[in-house]
């Protein structure tokens, strides 16, 4: 398995995406020709710098010669007395951000003078459908317009009105629509690539996000990192706030972790073979103001030391063949709400917990309570302990080693009325046993086609079902061939 991570403990934004995938080995061309696509007369600016006595690649938006972002700010100063809905935080380095001498100085010299009209507003609709007419792959627009949609519709329950009376100005719409579609197509290009080399789909993952601190200026005032659509688009994921008051996760950065539906954790064990670094707007003293994405092959499970076994003690983990030794913490609860529950299974899955769930017991007294039960390596078990005892009204974990089984797993796309889906795919020895659409993959689908999300997940198991079936055709894919 193909496997990709997103490091954000300097949190992310769109230019910070694009600069850690042209890093990692997109190729230039492909985040160029998507600008280039959507007609909008921008273009792409590419350098390398140094973020903390790191190499990272900066990849900024222009726009008439100058910094879309800027020309951004500059049309909603002037337009502040406007009655549509804007999107009130969307430009990517932050407020009050301050460059270094070189990246600012192609705004040191800009009039004022020129007029604007209120006319120069895009609406979401009109983003959609500028997305729709440009020559790009269907799985790009559609990545991009479900990216738009989770931006949208955060703001629009922020401002408390329909999402299709959000606009986004001008002028600094372009700005997030570059980076939004190039990124898109970027995350496609990596995608496409690892399924010619391998047959198998490209899995995301990403670590929990710094979102930073303090205070920041939006639109209709100031307010605490992160802004609140921001908020909104990372609620229910993994983040936390460090090292710096600075707003560090952009609302395009959040829309975009949400638009890829990554996998949450530490780093999964993983030969990286490629390692790119995005650069920020900003250039801290003593903060790598980076996103890190490596690439590489996943191993199946953790790769640990070999220690020879102590009489009397079991190893932290043991492999053999399909069959895995994994630690299982229980607790059962009666006076913890469903929502408190909720948190503490994400904070465990962040924490490099296997699995998490939990089932209705009853208890002493005819109480009806929870039963929440983790799985995890060995390693892991302290530190998920503790997570328990922390954060419920537990008074004690159970503790036990289990043996499971574990299917080796794949991931085939197929092509359907809807577009490509992948389908994942479980073998034991070699034999199929499970094969199940991604549902993410449905979803998107399904939103961008106005269709039942129940219809995509039909027709991607109609497609799996009537594929070549032959070990050449399997081969060709590089899919091992079914035993059957």
């Amino acid at each position: 398995m193909r496997l990709a991570y997103l490091e954000c403990f300097a949190g992310i934004s769109g230019d910070m995406l694009l600069g850690a995938l042209l890093d990692a080995g997109v190729e230039r061309a492909v985040l160029e020709g998507a600008t280039t696509a959507l007609g909008l007369g921008a273009s792409l600016r590419v350098r390398t710098v140094d973020r903390s006595g790191i190499t990272s690649t900066k990849v900024d938006v222009i726009k008439d010669g100058r910094l879309a972002e800027e020309n951004g700010r500059e049309e909603q100063g002037a337009h502040a007395h406007q009655h549509q809905t804007k999107t009130q935080h969307l430009h990517k380095g932050g407020h009050g951000q301050q460059r270094d001498e070189q990246e600012a100085g192609l705004n040191q010299v800009h009039s004022h003078e020129h007029s604007h009209s209120h006319e120069h507003v895009r609406s979401l609709p009109v983003i959609r459908e500028l997305i729709q007419k440009a020559g790009l792959a269907e799985p790009v627009k559609a990545m991009a317009i479900r990216t738009f949609e989770l931006l949208g519709r955060s703001e629009a329950k922020v401002h408390n009105v329909p999402v299709e009376a959000i606009h986004f100005h001008e002028v600094g719409a372009v700005d997030a629509i570059v980076d939004i579609v190039a990124a898109c197509a970027g995350i496609q290009s990596l995608n496409d690539m690892t399924m010619r080399e391998t047959g198998e789909a490209l899995e995301w993952h990403c670590s929990p996000l710094n979102v930073g601190g303090g205070m920041v200026e939006c639109a209709h005032g100031t307010f605490p990192v992160p802004a609140p659509a921001t908020a909104d688009l990372l609620r229910g994921l993994p983040t936390y706030s460090a090292h710096r008051q600075q707003e560090l996760v952009t609302p395009t950065g959040a829309a975009l972790v949400r638009a890829i539906a990554p996998q949450f954790g530490q780093q999964p064990a993983m030969r990286v073979e490629r390692i790119g670094y995005g650069a920020g707007g900003r250039d801290p003293e003593g903060f790598p103001n980076v996103l890190r994405l490596s690439l590489g092959e996943g191993t199946g499970a953790a790769l640990l030391p070999d220690v020879p076994e102590k009489k009397g003690n079991r190893p932290a983990a043991s492999m053999s063949g399909d069959r895995a030794t994994v630690t299982v913490l229980k607790t059962a609860l009666d006076d913890s709400s469903p929502q408190v529950l909720a948190h503490v299974m994400e904070l465990a899955l962040a924490r490099g917990a296997l699995d998490a769930m939990t089932t209705a017991v009853g208890m002493k007294k005819g109480r009806q309570g929870t039963l929440l039960t983790l799985l995890c390596h060995a390693a892991d078990a302290p530190g998920l302990e503790d997570l328990l005892l922390r954060e419920t009204s537990t008074l004690g974990v159970r503790r036990r080693e289990e043996e499971r089984l574990c299917l080796d797993r794949t991931s085939v796309a197929v092509e359907t009325s809807f577009g490509s889906i992948r389908v994942k795919v479980g073998r034991l020895r070699g034999e199929e046993l499970n094969a199940q659409p991604e549902f993410e993959d449905c979803r998107m689908a399904a939103t961008h086609f106005g269709v039942p999300v129940k219809r995509v997940l039909e027709a991607a198991v109609a497609a799996y079902a009537a594929r070549e079936t032959t070990p050449e055709a399997d081969a060709g894919r590089g899919i091992e061939s079914s035993s059957r």
